[in-house]
This record gives structure tokens, C-alpha cells and sequence, in this order.
């Protein structure tokens, strides 16, 4: 599959074209607003394909297009690339809301092709095993917290994540992390509560601390910040047992990583080898588009996604509690 990569983002830069480059899949083309970048970029991972706007890698002759613009332009050009005929590998939000994923999600089915969004960590072999073990040993979930805390620079007051025009903020960048782990154990949320906080007077949230209630009784805490120490994990808590992890989104240890739970006053530890979780994203994408299957983090999974971000951001709005 020959990809075209729609700006020279950071992740695009160390993740994704590397890991596409891994697989057997090419990235064929890259396209950016500035020429200069997008050549530097093309040198460092051997793109034979310059483009001087994003609107000329749709005639570079490449399959699917990989999409890590800002959050408010991944619903124009996800839905652009897909009116050419191209799947998209679209990193996360999908859309800037609820509202705005579902026209995406409608627009690529119309459109015939294969839409997923980039949840690297969904395909981790850790992530896998962790769904496993809470659905076959820790009975009913009853809570789940989950975390992804990072210091964001205070010298990056122009970064895209702390502008509420390119729909920045901690809740849409690494909070999206914590809310998709509490739903992948407790299914979707009835109702939630929220409160943020804006440290740099930006905008936008530079941190929040939210809680999802269930149909069935079960909770989760979900928390984000752009000022705290870099902490991610999620806790697991069943009527059974618990698990937990550690580093859960974007692990960084070179020796692997550790999956910990417990039942029955047993503990039990699994450790995981080193993988690239994204060039198991690219390969699951390209499989689904061979195959025609629906990704395992497809257009349904961002939708449901977002309606839980969107009733964060409206009980943190109203001071109160919001049904979904």
C-alpha cells in the first residue's frame, strides 16, 4: 500500500512514517504548506513524493492517506481524501465533536472507503490481553481510572494543542486516551461530570478531571493534564479482581512492558516484549482495507468516543452532571 502523509507532524515524523516503513507498506508521498519542511521530511524517510499543498498528494498516485493535522482539520480532509477514493488512517479526534464525526463517518461509507482512527495503543499486544483478562477473570467491572498526564513546555504557547481554534486542549489531545480505556472495560457512558482548568489562560483546558457513569452502576474517573509529570495508566477494578497498568498509552521502555492483576489473592505479573504498536496500527489498517473488515477503531468507535468527550466538555460548561 503506497501512503501519503498529510503534513510533517511530529508523529508522522518519529512514529508513523517510520512504522509504515517497517511494514511492507511505502510512504509514497508527503505534502505540507512549507516545501522546505516537507523535502526535509521526504529525505529523512525516503519519500520519493514532494507536494507543495495537501490538495496535490491526491494526485500523487498513492492508495490511503495518513491524516495528523491539527484536530479541527481531520474531518475536512478525512472527508476530502475519501471523495478521491483514498482510506484514511486518521490520527485522533476524528472530528472536533460528536456531530461533526458522524458526517465524517457517513461521508466515508458513502464514499465506499475504509476509515479508522489512530488509537496506536488498541493494538498493543498489552492492550489485547488487558480486555482479555478483565472479561475472562475479574467479573463485573465496577471502576476504572485512567490517566494520561504529560508537561507540555510552557515556552510552546503557539503549540496546535493549546489553540481552541484547531480544537486544542488536554481533553482532545491526551484525555481522549483515558476515556476510550474506561469504555473499552465498562462499555459506554450514561452520563458525566467534569471540571477543567485552564492554567495558561489559553483557551483551552489545560487539564480535567472527569466522571462517567454506566447504565449498570459501574464508574470511571478519567483524568488529563498538560502541567504534571508524564503518568500514564489505567486501573481495572471487577467484583473478582483488578488489573492495572503502567506506561499504557505510549510506552517508552526499550525492555517492554508489564500487565499486573490479581483474583482470588493471587497476583499474577505478564510481561510483554518490545513492539511498535503503530506499525501494528498501519498493518491492522491495511489489512482491513484488503479485507474489507471494519478496523477494530473504526468510524463507530470515534463517534462513540467524542459523545463522551462532548458531555465532559458540557458538564464541565453547566457545572452538572449531563446524560448522554
Amino acid at each position: 500500500m503506497r501512503f501519503g502523509i498529510l503534513s510533517t507532524a511530529n508523529i508522522a515524523d518519529v512514529a508513523v512514517a517510520p512504522a509504515i516503513r517497517a511494514s511492507e507498506h511505502e510512504v509514497h508521498a508527503v505534502a505540507s504548506r512549507d516545501r522546505e519542511r516537507a523535502a526535509a521530511f521526504a529525505d529523512r524517510h525516503d519519500v520519493p513524493v514532494v507536494c507543495d499543498d495537501y490538495d496535490a498528494l491526491f494526485d500523487a498516485d498513492v492508495d490511503a492517506v495518513y491524516v495528523p493535522l491539527p484536530n479541527s482539520l481531520h474531518a475536512d480532509w478525512t472527508c476530502r481524501a475519501a471523495s478521491e477514493g483514498l482510506d484514511v488512517l486518521c490520527e485522533k479526534p476524528l472530528a472536533s465533536d460528536a456531530d461533526e464525526a458522524v458526517e465524517v463517518v457517513q461521508h466515508c461509507r458513502n464514499a465506499g472507503v475504509t476509515l479508522m482512527e489512530a488509537f496506536m495503543y488498541r493494538y498493543h499486544p498489552r492492550t489485547e490481553r488487558a480486555i482479555e483478562v478483565a472479561e475472562r477473570h475479574l467479573g463485573d467491572v465496577q471502576h476504572v481510572h485512567a490517566a494520561f498526564n504529560f508537561p507540555l513546555p510552557r515556552d510552546r504557547s503557539d503549540d496546535v494543542r493549546l489553540d481552541p481554534a484547531l480544537a486544542g486542549g488536554s481533553l482532545m489531545d491526551v484525555g481522549c486516551y483515558a476515556v476510550n480505556a474506561a469504555r473499552q472495560f465498562l462499555g459506554e457512558p450514561v452520563a458525566a461530570d467534569a471540571s477543567v482548568h485552564d492554567a495558561r489562560d489559553c483557551g483551552v483546558d489545560t487539564s480535567v478531571a472527569g466522571t462517567l457513569e454506566f447504565a449498570d452502576g459501574g464508574t470511571a474517573t478519567v483524568e488529563a493534564s498538560f502541567e504534571s509529570r508524564n503518568y500514564q495508566s489505567y486501573r481495572v477494578e471487577g467484583t473478582d479482581g483488578w488489573l492495572e497498568v503502567e506506561d499504557a498509552f505510549n510506552p517508552t521502555h526499550g525492555d517492554g512492558v508489564v500487565l499486573r492483576w490479581g483474583t482470588d489473592g493471587k497476583t499474577v505479573e505478564e510481561q510483554f516484549d518490545p513492539v511498535d504498536q503503530y506499525r501494528l496500527e498501519v498493518e491492522h489498517f491495511a489489512d482491513c482495507v484488503e479485507s474489507g473488515d471494519q478496523p477494530r477503531t473504526d468510524g463507530e468507535e470515534a463517534v462513540a468516543n467524542m459523545r463522551a468527550i462532548d458531555a465532559l466538555y458540557e458538564a464541565a460548561r453547566t457545572d452538572g452532571s449531563v446524560p448522554l
